[in-house]
């Protein structure tokens, strides 16, 4: 369906407070293949690092199909197993936004993405006879869960919740730090952020976009934007390392689960924000599948939710919509 990895940079100046009362913590790693950052202001300064570690930990052996026994590689793998809580409320909420969607969402699409390879490097391979094939085995409606049980209808199919998992986390940790106290943090997990309360400046924190940019092998630091995330959530989906240009038209390497073939769309990038992060990431991936003009039809008919989306013109240009709230939280 997509791959992932739009950088957000973090605008954040002053991150230590002199009073220890208020410390502004800040906690850095890897999880799920990418980079977490996360910033929160700690009652009593303590550190909650090793805690979420370990969190991140368990929410492991739920979503990584790296993992050999996680829930989601012994459901792929057809071996019984009972789901925990984490995993059903994740993929409760991926099947949910898979029928507003239409299916642009479908957390079964990995088959597909895999065949075709990173950067379309196996479509050589690519057959009309293949594409049937995998479309037998992919469709949100050909997986349920019941009494306990994740059920598929054909033993092959595949789950991937990287579409997803991502934001939930985001969500989960910044869970656990209201539990702990803390009122004011910001967590992001290879570009989705959850943002609650001030930085340690007492302002609402500032989340850069990147502009997308299909040249530079190692990340744009050029923003497109700089949003003042107000209490929410976000995410986006479109990566400038997923372009590709075909007959001089720039294009995002993004799967369609319906056709098994790539979209023939100019968006390049969606940034969701919602009040949860699950949401906004699931709804960016599928975004990128719909397209710039279906995207904002599909927007406008969900309330709680804000866009901005990148877009390619007929020259090649970049250009942007967002949606009017979406526009309140710009700064530039």
């Amino acid at each position: 369906m997509r791959f992932k990895g739009i950088f957000f940079f973090i605008i954040l100046i002053t991150l230590i407070s002199c009073n220890k009362k208020a410390a502004y913590i800040i906690n850095d790693g890897q999880v799920y293949g990418t980079f977490y950052h996360i910033v929160y202001q700690s009652p009593g300064a303590k550190d909650f690092h090793e805690k979420i570690k370990n969190n991140f930990d368990e929410y492991t052996m739920s979503f990584s199909p790296f993992e050999e026994k996680s829930i989601i590689s012994k459901i792929n793998n057809n071996e019984p197993v009972i789901p925990d809580s984490y995993f059903v409320n994740c993929f409760n909420l991926a099947q949910e936004i898979s029928y507003v969607t239409d299916g642009a969402f479908d957390i079964t699409v990995a088959p597909m993405v895999n065949a075709w390879g990173f950067g379309f490097r196996n479509k050589e391979n690519i057959t009309d006879g293949l594409i049937d094939s995998l479309k037998a085995i992919t469709g949100f409606r050909k997986v349920k869960h019941m009494n306990g049980y994740v059920i598929k209808d054909n033993p092959e199919i595949m789950l991937d919740m990287s579409a997803i998992a991502k934001g939930y986390t985001c969500d989960l940790i910044g869970e656990f730090l209201a539990d702990k106290g803390c009122e004011n943090y910001m967590v992001e997990i290879g570009g989705e952020v959850v943002a609650r309360g001030v930085n340690a400046k007492g302002k609402t924190w500032s989340i850069g976009i990147s502009e997308p940019i299909d040249d530079n092998l190692f990340g744009s630091t050029e923003l497109n934007a700089i949003v003042q995330l107000p209490d929410k959530a976000m995410a986006t989906s479109g990566n400038y390392r997923n372009f590709y240009k075909e007959d001089g038209v720039k294009y995002a390497h993004t799967i369609d689960p319906k056709t098994g073939y790539p979209v023939q769309h100019s968006l390049l990038s969606a940034t969701v924000m919602a009040d949860n992060c699950a949401t906004a990431d699931a709804f960016a991936t599928a975004f990128m599948v719909l397209g710039l003009e279906k995207g904002i039809e599909l927007a406008n008919q969900i309330p709680e939710i804000e866009v901005y989306f990148i877009y390619a013109d007929e020259s090649g240009s970049n250009q942007v919509y967002n949606s009017d709230n979406f526009k309140r939280i710009l700064t530039n």
